[in-house]
């Protein structure tokens, strides 16, 4: 059966190891971003990390697998708003998409994602390191945010539309230019306060582009003493 290719081995994600493995994906993050993927050397991961290379390979498996760590373990936190309850009207809806976007903001503009976004810019020639963070990071999130939105769809919260479209112009809202200013590193993060206006923008202005649908007006008395005569009766 097929795997899925960005999964790391099963014994990096049961968390043997504990200290040992976080010091491992703290050194090869180092290495990463010193040398870029393709130049690092498990050799001289294991040599900072201060362990052996079985003991290495025992945890990941492979560099591939301590890349994949890398990633996930930014990309797991990215995932975390969708476990705000779900909306019951459109104020509550507003709170949920302001919520899920400044935590975004907060995760993806930290340094060390940064930092992983330049180094898949960098490995034009191996792009391994960019389609591991698009599928764990990106595609995931707003995947995840598309289910979010077709929920509130069939709530009758948002007209019609494609679920998966929204969550691309939610995402559009949200960042601006702000990725590619934190990418040529022209500006820093912004503050939480900053972060909380520009989601709170952005899930305002969505939430204008698609209003919740007409309510549908009450039948009339007429159509309803018609659809009485027409149902068919019982046998008795």
């Amino acid at each position: 059966m097929a795997t899925d290719p960005a999964a790391p081995p099963e014994h990096a994600r049961d968390g043997e190891g504990g200290e040992v493995r976080e010091r491992i994906l703290k050194s090869a993050f180092a290495v990463f971003m010193e040398r870029g993927y393709n130049r690092s050397s498990t050799l001289e991961i294991a040599t900072r990390a201060k362990v052996s290379k079985r003991e290495l390979y025992a945890l990941f498996g492979s560099k591939r697998a301590m890349l994949v760590a890398c990633i996930s373990s930014r990309a797991s936190r990215m995932r975390t708003p969708l476990d705000l309850p779900e909306a019951g009207d459109r104020e509550s809806l507003l709170a949920v998409l302001t919520a899920f976007g400044a935590r975004i903001l907060r995760e993806v503009c930290h340094p060390n994602v940064t930092a992983l976004f330049r180094l898949a810019i960098l490995e034009v020639d191996s792009p391994e390191v960019g389609q591991i963070l698009d599928v764990l990071g990106r595609r995931a999130t707003r995947k995840a945010l598309a289910g979010l939105l077709a929920r509130a769809q069939a709530a009758r919260l948002l007209a019609d539309g494609d679920p998966a479209a929204m969550a691309g112009q939610f995402a559009a809202l949200l960042w601006g230019d702000l990725r590619i200013r934190l990418l040529l590193g022209v500006c820093g993060p912004p503050t939480a306060a900053a972060m909380q206006r520009r989601a709170r923008s952005a899930a305002e202005a969505l939430l204008a582009l698609h209003p919740a649908p007409p309510e549908q007006p009450p039948r009339s008395a007429q159509a309803r003493r018609r659809s009485a005569v027409t149902r068919p009766r019982r046998a008795a």
